[in-house]
């Protein structure tokens, strides 16, 4: 069973819905997506808070704190235009730190492409995804960010106040497999500060994400 919550919802004033819910306790954290133009329709926004609800019930990383999904039926031009909407959120969220939406696979025993970043001793597995980079359950990290890396320590502290990061021994460990929009983001929480995703992530030879898809291209 899921051990972290999630509630999906949408507002025409969000800081006035914000603190409606202000008394519940099962939130830490908030992630707002507008629209810059202020085209999308109520029916819009709908549409898209029943298919979030739907995806996170599906993948079940969370806890899913809404009653229903409310959805909306929308024209089929539009729900195109939603579904495509959707994705750009969907590959924006786990650069927010946000993992409940990423449907990744368990088996990475046989996986041939398996990347490790190591620091200090401690090892990371991971691999790129088609949304950046997934670290995966097991992962250690180091204990202490840089003090020059304060938007990374805030992603840390947030995966750590989420559960996501547990302190074990002399290092921190990601308790669930975790998508981050970059290669460098990925390592970056890892080692603690700015790294080089690129040159920081290798395969079990030894050879550099750079070089394995220099060659692929």
């Amino acid at each position: 069973m899921a051990d972290n919550a999630i509630y999906i919802g949408e507002a025409e004033d969000v800081s006035k819905r914000l603190k409606g819910h202000a008394s519940k306790d099962f939130w830490n954290a908030v992630t707002v997506f507008v629209s810059k133009d202020e085209n999308l329709t109520k029916g819009h926004i709908r549409y898209l808070e029943g298919k979030l609800i739907e995806m996170a019930i599906d993948i079940g990383s969370a806890k899913v704190m809404n009653v229903v999904a409310s959805g909306a039926k929308l024209p089929e031009s539009d729900a195109a235009e939603m579904d495509i909407f959707l994705q750009r959120c969907l590959q924006l969220l786990p650069v927010l730190g946000v993992s409940e939406f990423n449907k990744l696979s368990e088996d990475h025993s046989s996986d041939e492409e398996l990347l490790y970043c190591k620091i200090k001793g401690l090892t990371a597995t991971g691999k790129r995804t088609a949304n950046g980079f997934v670290v995966f359950a097991g992962s250690q990290a180091v204990l202490q960010h840089r003090n020059a890396a304060k938007i990374l320590g805030t992603k840390r502290d947030r995966l750590i106040d989420k559960g996501l990061l547990e302190l074990k021994e002399d290092s921190l460990v990601f308790t669930k497999d975790i998508e981050f929009g970059s290669p460098s983001t990925a390592g970056g929480v890892v080692c603690g500060g700015s790294t080089n995703g690129l040159t920081s992530w290798k395969d079990a030879s030894g050879r550099e994400l750079k070089e394995i898809e220099k060659n692929l291209t």
